[in-house]
Formats: C-alpha cells, structure tokens, sequence
C-alpha cells in the first residue's frame, strides 16, 4: 500500500460545471491529494452541494472562492443530480468520507503529514481529534482548536498554524464561514491540503450521528439532517430551488 501511494501519478482532474460553478472529476480524490502533499502543492478543497451552490448566487466573495479553489468535489446529491440531467453520470463524494479516507493514508505519505482540526463547538473538536487518533494507526494529530475564540486566541491560532505547518487542516465552521475562513489564512500553510468539513467533527466525537446508509445511499440524507435540526428548514429550502434549477438550466 505505501508503495502504492507513493508511485500514484498526478494527473489533472476534468472539469464540470453546475449553475456555473466548477467541478472537479476524479477516480480517486484521497490518492490525487495525498499527490498533492508528497508534492508539497497547497490545495484548497471546497465540498460543493446544492446549499452552497445556491448560497454563491447571492454571494459573490462565496463564488469567487469556489471558482478558484483548487478542487470542487461532488459532496451533495443534488450535485450528483444535476450533473446526471447532463449526462454526466457522477459519483457523489461526501466532505466527511473524503477527509477520513485522506486521514487514513496520511500515515503512509512519503512527507511529513500532520493534521490540525479547527472549528465546532468547545471540547468536540478535541474529542473527534482523540477519536481519530484512536481509529487510525499512525496519525499524527497537531493539534485541535474549537471555532469559539476571542480576538487574541485568533491571534495566537495564527501564530500556531503558522509554527507547526500541519499539512492536513480539517475547518469545522459551516458554509460560508468555513470557506471565507480558509481563503482568508491558508496563506499561513501554503502546502498544506485545507478542507472544508461542516459538521464532521460532530460526527467524529459522536455527539450527532449520520443518517442511515440507506437514506445516504437513496440521495435521502437531507431529510435525516432536517428531522436532527428542525430549525435549519429555511436553509433546507435551498434545496427545491436548486432541484428547479437544476431542471430548468441551459448551461452546463
């Protein structure tokens, strides 16, 4: 297996677009990232579904971001969805499963590869840290940081990041903050890999817990997050406008 990843080749990901927002395609996202890092390249991963994608239309610093991030994965249904409309027929690539598959050949990188986890309520983020630690042999944790800090703990976040130069930075803020935040600071890590990942600490610390695989594997997960956290429907209504959307638009 290490040799393995070590003699993965790089090779450039295709290119979709959905409303006009890009996409990137790949066989493989852990093996292309774990690439990226033996390579020392810094990648910023955006996890976009339809919440985001409609959530860029009405902001543009949002669109910017995910137009120049360096790799757009397929992290929603309505994505996958959207794509398949087009004749694309496209794996979804779910943020969460994507950073534990990444964690868990990180141990075999040919570079050094460290991973800090910033974001999420105080003591989760910890929590998941020493739960992932536990799972993966060889994982080498940083550090661990909440997303409740004062302007002096930012500060000293910072100056962190800026010492320990892990190359794996998982950032639990929620769309957009999580995004804004990333472009914002990731030139404290320039080779660093930085990912997006919402509510995964949760998951990991096992404070909340993901939907049946089966409603995951019937595009049906949005329902279980809505029954979790009823007060997110006025967020959840993004989704119909995008599914209409999705529908209705010409471009690809």
């Amino acid at each position: 297996m290490v040799e393995l990843i070590q003699e993965m080749p790089s090779s450039s990901p295709s290119r979709a677009t959905v409303l006009g927002l890009p996409l990137h395609l790949l066989e493989d996202y852990p093996a292309w990232l774990i690439d990226q890092i033996q390579q020392q390249k810094g990648v910023h991963v955006v996890t976009l579904n339809a919440e985001m994608a409609m959530q860029a239309e009405q902001n543009s610093a949002l669109a910017t971001i995910v137009q120049q991030a360096d790799l757009v994965i397929p992290d929603g249904s309505g994505v996958v969805l959207y794509l398949s409309l087009r004749g694309k027929r496209v794996q979804r690539c779910p943020g969460i499963e994507l950073a534990e598959l990444l964690l868990q050949r990180s141990p075999h990188c040919q570079q050094p590869c460290s991973v800090f986890l910033y974001g999420g309520q105080p003591g989760v983020c910890q929590q998941a840290a020493e739960v992932l630690q536990q799972r993966i042999p060889g994982l080498a944790i940083a550090g661990s940081q909440h997303g409740y800090l004062s302007t002096d703990e930012q500060h000293q976040l910072r100056q962190t990041l800026a010492d320990c130069q892990p190359r794996i930075i998982l950032v639990g803020l929620g769309v957009p903050r999580q995004e804004l935040w990333i472009a914002e600071h990731r030139h404290l890590c320039p080779h660093a890999v930085w990912i997006g990942v919402g509510g995964s600490f949760d998951i990991w610390a096992g404070t909340k817990v993901r939907a049946p695989e089966w409603l995951r594997n019937n595009h049906l997960e949005w329902v279980y997050r809505l029954y979790q956290e009823p007060w997110r429907w006025r967020r959840m209504l993004a989704l119909p406008r995008f599914a209409w959307r999705a529908l209705v638009h010409s471009g690809q």
